[in-house]
């Protein structure tokens, strides 16, 4: 066993209002400047709908993320080193602007100076990229509220298989939001598809980078991304992604995207895991089983036998304390309500979601039931949300935990309106599923009245730590090497680094872009 530590997220779904200021501020933030103007680190998008870039959930059509070859060992579905040495000047699993949607701002200038007339002067679209007059066909959010339903919502890779269960008809249609960053995965596809070996993860904390000393443009980190959140930055000529708001994280606060969130909806905090247990958590055949092998990775930290292999591994002490009061453990392992998002895709995701709720007290209200617990839990199979949909989303398909999970908020829901309207509760709701009165009074103050320190706690960082890990080289977290010992020797006899996750300190190799002299491929 070996501990390592990684910076997780969970987001409740039932709280997230669509206001997209979480994608505003991290958009003056982190990619306020030229090359990024299409650039989303994270973004809002309304499902069902075909997300951002389009049908980025696809594998099929953007090969992204990992598979199993018929020896039952993990591979990139991108391909191997000579695919990419045959395809690196044209790769044809990258997604174009027209997938991203061109970037656009108004001609402003013209309400300004339009000479006086007898009709009001109209601020154009132009496009950012080029200047030129931009008639409006997509966006980071095109499908915002269902707008694209039914022309686009459709074509959602999630309804594959439901597509005569769901209508887009007024009275039938469902909709939620889901706010996207980074994964910072355990087992990163970017980070094995980059052959400079630019793009890396921090032994020390897990936050997935781009060193832009070393990125030469080669963008096959944008396709190896199965949630398309690597981005290029035409500018510069380098690779750029989510930075978990590092410099942040180390001082002990929160992402932007978590501090400006209006429905206070994201939990931050740590998850120590077994480092040797994830390439065999990954390599799972049954994709319904990815779930549970992740979570069997994870480690308890209130564990005695966990903690002193922890302080051998050289985790502080406070880091540790940290991790014993993480609501992100509480939340996917310990109540069992926050998903990953497409487990399917092997990359053993580290954001993670509560499904959304809401509709199941219409549900019950048409039934004029309010509180029985029969009817509550009955409602959630009869949600307008289709269970296969969240499933599809969040489980790899699997419909159990998802029921498990809103029958659980189901529950807290019905116990606790009971409670603070002075009733007596029913102690067979917690019961029936699957939980105690006190689990469900520890659920209820980290979804509802969560205080600022309880939804995000984040241990500063020890520089001492990071200089320890960046003197003593320990190789790839994930442990890669020898899966693609044939690619390293190909491309390290170029004279270029392929799939090594460096140990870096925390003030080394971010995506310094600003800095950065543009580089070009050679």
């Amino acid at each position: 066993m070996r501990i390592m530590v990684n910076v997780g997220m969970v987001m409740n779904l039932d709280k997230c209002i669509g206001c997209h200021t979480c994608s505003v501020t991290c958009k003056q933030v982190w990619t306020n400047r030229r090359g990024t103007e299409y650039v989303w680190f994270n973004n809002v998008e309304t499902k069902p709908g075909l997300g951002y870039p389009k049908r980025y959930e696809d594998q099929d059509r953007w090969r992204g993320g990992w598979e199993l070859d018929r020896r039952g060992r993990l591979r990139l579905r991108s391909g191997g080193w000579l695919y990419k040495l045959l395809t690196i000047f044209a790769n044809p699993d990258l997604p174009t602007i027209d997938d991203y949607a061109e970037p656009w701002t108004y001609d402003y200038e013209t309400l300004f100076t339009a000479p006086v007339s007898a009709d009001d002067p109209v601020a154009r679209a132009r496009s950012q990229l080029t200047g030129r007059p931009l008639a409006l066909r997509g966006g980071a959010n095109w499908d915002d509220n269902l707008a694209g339903a039914p022309e686009h919502a459709g074509a959602d890779p999630n309804l594959r298989g439901m597509e005569a269960q769901v209508q887009f008809e007024f009275t039938q249609a469902f909709m939620f939001y889901l706010p996207r960053i980074c994964e910072h995965c355990l087992n990163p596809s970017c980070v094995a598809s980059c052959p400079s070996g630019a793009m890396y993860k921090r032994e020390e904390d897990g936050i997935v980078l781009v060193d832009q000393d070393k990125c030469r443009g080669w963008r096959f980190c944008v396709s190896g991304c199965p949630y398309k959140k690597v981005y290029f930055n035409h500018q510069t000529g380098k690779a750029e992604k989510c930075t978990f708001c590092y410099p942040r994280i180390e001082a002990g606060l929160p992402t932007i995207c978590s501090e400006t969130c209006v429905g206070r909806l994201r939990h931050l905090g740590l998850i120590l895991y077994d480092a040797d247990g994830v390439r065999e958590a990954a390599s799972v055949r049954d994709p319904h089983r990815l779930l549970d092998a992740q979570l069997g990775v994870f480690c308890d930290p209130a564990d005695p036998t966990v903690q002193a292999q922890a302080r051998r591994d050289g985790i502080p002490e406070d880091w540790i304390e940290a991790a014993q009061r993480s609501p992100v453990y509480a939340l996917a392992v310990r109540h069992r309500v926050a998903l990953p998002l497409h487990p399917e895709f092997r990359t053993l995701p580290m954001v993670w979601y509560v499904p959304p709720l809401s509709p199941v007290v219409n549900a019950v209200a048409r039934r004029a039931a309010d509180a029985d617990p029969d009817d509550v839990f009955y409602a959630v199979d009869q949600m307008r949300i289709p269970l296969q949909y969240l499933a599809n989303l969040l489980a790899a398909g699997d419909v159990e935990p998802v029921r498990a999970a809103l029958r659980r908020l189901a529950a807290l829901r019905a116990y606790m309106r009971e409670q603070q309207l002075g009733g007596t509760p029913d102690p067979a709701i917690p019961a029936r599923a699957g939980m105690d009165p006190g689990a469900l009074d520890e659920l209820y103050r980290l979804l509802a009245i969560a205080k600022y320190e309880d939804r995000y706690v984040i241990p500063s960082a020890h520089t001492e730590t990071a200089d320890r890990l960046a003197a003593v080289h320990t190789g790839c977290s994930v442990g890669w090497e020898s899966q693609f010992a044939a690619t390293a020797s190909h491309f390290r006899a170029n004279h270029v680094q392929f799939v090594h996750v460096q140990p870096r300190r925390p003030d080394h190799g971010a995506s310094e872009t600003m800095a950065a002299e543009p580089e070009q491929p050679s």
